[in-house]
């Protein structure tokens, strides 16, 4: 058996992938220089920095779309992070771009995502724009906090102890724009930002028919006919399409009959899922939660654990932002029923 070095998965890198995939030994680098490692890519590093990060354990238990969902089968943030993981290879592998890299982007693309799913996005944006005496007059919450810019706060400054994770500019770069206006870098960010797409339409979908508040006969039937009638079925059709056409121009893109049938469903989860339905029932309780609980940590930071204290000093709506985005479900709820409900009423 013979060791493979990392100047041997380099130079396998050059032999193997298409030249229009990105190259670990021609990385960006990181903003801290460091020694390469003897044995992995700095690609690879940077995927098993974000794999072990407290960050993404807590992904475990954080919303997808069902908050407190009863049931052992609906994803969680951190099951949608690992579909997504497996759609980007499926798409990265046959069109010769780098695996690692996009593993690495999939994985972290949501560290920055905060309990109880986009309606603690939107508590939270809105708490910052209270205490700035501001208005956030976009809905869904993005003006000041999004989960893409605070994943990349959290490898950058939050991760082990305020020290960040240090990871290449390119897996940044594909955490912080793998949704909104501008495209990663990368053809692996884009890959990555695309597959986002295809794994919550098609697995959002298999969730609200379990819970029984969809079924495919009242999905949009042009849609199920492009796309096909079933979760895998969707998947495999929007991969292969992907391939096909990215391999013919040079970028990452979809045809324009794929392209508009999964926006036809992702339109139809916003009006009949996302922003409305019987799985939103639970959210104006969790939105009133988190902004109580960022009202008190504003007037209380020394009840702030010192590890978000040590950035943005001045600024006690972020580094209370910070710690709250952090939190999942279940520990934002204990938290806020430490401080808001009667010790004799609480559950033991």
């Amino acid at each position: 058996m013979r060791e493979n070095t990392r100047l041997d998965l380099e130079r396998y890198e050059h032999e193997r992938l298409s030249s229009d995939a990105t190259f670990s030994d021609a990385s960006l680098g990181r903003e801290a220089p460091e020694e390469p490692d003897p044995l992995r890519t700095c690609f690879q590093c940077d995927r098993d920095r974000i794999l072990h990060s407290k960050s993404f354990r807590r992904l475990a238990h954080k919303t997808q779309v069902f908050l407190a969902p009863e049931g052992d089968h609906y994803r969680t943030r951190l099951i949608h992070t690992l579909e997504v993981s497996q759609v980007a290879r499926s798409i990265a592998r046959p069109l010769g771009l780098n695996e690692d890299l996009t593993e690495a982007i999939a994985l972290g693309h949501d560290l920055g995502h905060t309990p109880f799913g986009h309606v603690g996005e939107r508590a939270i944006s809105h708490a910052i724009a209270r205490y700035r005496s501001c208005e956030d007059d976009d809905p869904w919450g993005h003006r000041f906090f999004s989960h893409n810019e605070q994943g990349v706060r959290i490898v950058e400054f939050l991760e082990r102890g305020g020290r960040g994770l240090n990871l290449c500019r390119e897996v940044i770069d594909g955490i912080k724009h793998h949704t909104g206006g501008v495209r990663p870098m990368t053809l692996e960010g884009r890959v990555v930002s695309l597959a986002d797409r295809i794994a919550y339409v098609c697995h959002d979908i298999d969730d609200a028919e379990r819970a029984g508040l969809l079924s495919e006969e009242v999905l949009p039937a042009d849609a199920r006919r492009v796309l096909g009638a079933s979760s895998s079925e969707r998947i495999e059709t929007m991969v292969h399409d992907v391939v096909a056409v990215s391999s013919s121009c040079g970028d990452i893109a979809m045809s324009d009959s794929v392209w508009d049938a999964m926006m036809e469903m992702r339109s139809y989860l916003f009006d009949n899922l996302y922003s409305r339905g019987d799985a939103k029932w639970e959210e104006p309780k969790a939105y009133g939660m988190l902004g109580e609980l960022f009202d008190h940590f504003v007037g209380h930071l020394d009840e702030v654990p010192r590890e978000y204290l040590a950035h943005d000093e001045g600024s006690p709506e972020v580094q209370v932002a910070d710690f709250i985005s952090g939190m999942t479900d279940r520990y934002a709820i204990d938290v806020y029923e430490t401080l808001k409900v009667p010790r004799s009423w609480r559950k033991r």
